[in-house]
């Protein structure tokens, strides 16, 4: 499904600016320890909290998205594994079922490495054929991160809770996009995928 590159850019905030410059890994560590605010700031992503740096010296990738998952209440998690490069382009083909007027909350699952990232969104656009459905266009701060240690290996954020649409117009067949794109405007990961709203699970 081609989307409008618009569709998977998150909206400008407006007075919105980053709290510090952006700067290399090395540069954060070694800036002034007698800087309160800016300890408080490195402190909120992550920096000084030991443990060894997790970065793939062979993979050159700063943000990968490891999973997406939908948990509603009383059923098993539906998990969007994008774990391994290329495995999403076959989610488009292979919809899962929501069912109607349920909720529902997405996480996703990341990791962080080589360098500082700031201001990573996630971005979903949603359509019905060709059409956007209204409301269909949603955009989520997920925040600012620091390389993942092995004491902490893996981030995780849970979206704001959602309810699926109900009655009969409702239902039918959804294709989505979806996009996790950070300050700069860089595309971390962008992936096409589908789902039915059904009248049961």
């Amino acid at each position: 499904m081609a989307s409008n590159e618009d569709d998977l850019m998150p909206e400008n905030t407006s007075g919105y600016k980053l709290s510090q410059p952006k700067q290399s890994l090395a540069e954060y560590q070694k800036m002034d320890e007698n800087d309160e605010s800016l300890q408080r700031y490195k402190e909120s992503l992550g920096l000084g909290g030991g443990g060894k740096d997790l970065s793939d010296p062979n993979d050159p990738r700063v943000c990968i998205i490891y999973s997406l998952t939908m948990e509603s209440p009383g059923r098993p998690p539906v998990v969007i594994d994008l774990s391994k490069p290329g495995s999403e382009s076959t989610l488009k083909d292979n919809p899962f079922k929501i069912k109607e007027g349920a909720r529902f909350t997405m996480v996703a699952s990341f990791k962080v490495q080589h360098e500082i990232l700031s201001g990573l969104h996630y971005v979903q656009a949603v359509k019905r054929g060709k059409i956007r459905v209204p409301g269909g266009k949603t955009s989520e701060m997920i925040g600012s991160f620091a390389p993942n240690t092995e004491k902490n290996p893996v981030y995780t954020k849970r979206f704001n809770e959602e309810e699926a649409p109900s009655g009969m117009l409702a239902r039918g067949h959804y294709n989505a996009s979806s996009s996790f794109v950070d300050d700069d405007k860089k595309t971390h990961l962008q992936f096409d995928w589908s789902f039915d709203i059904t009248k049961e699970w």
